[in-house]
């Protein structure tokens, strides 16, 4: 990961935190501000697996409630935007009972 002031770089993402922007291959993903938050969460912490609880945090600033499944769905709909922006790369992997980690390949 490269990160400047207001840029993080991984792979073909490229994140504008000051604008709210996400590149892949150079085009622009069309995300909500929750996936927004989320992928920054995710991929400020590349490589690491992130606790569900954590990135229920970082989106919606608020504790992860017993059974909400928000997180799950919320990463189901960033993995599509990505792979569809970049076919044939996987971003976001589950680790089962841990949470989620960024590692593009």
């Amino acid at each position: 990961m490269e990160a400047t002031s207001d840029v993080i770089r991984s792979g073909e993402i490229e994140i504008r935190t000051s604008d709210g922007l996400v590149l892949a291959g150079g085009r622009v993903v069309s995300m909500s501000v929750r996936e927004f938050r989320l992928l920054c969460a995710l991929v400020a912490r590349e490589g690491r697996i992130v606790a569900r609880e954590d990135l229920y945090r970082a989106a919606w600033e608020a504790p992860l409630r017993d059974g909400d499944r928000s997180v799950d769905v919320y990463v189901h709909k960033l993995r599509v935007k990505l792979e569809n922006a970049l076919p044939g790369q996987a971003f976001i992997h589950t680790h089962f009972g841990f949470g989620y980690r960024f590692a593009p390949r």
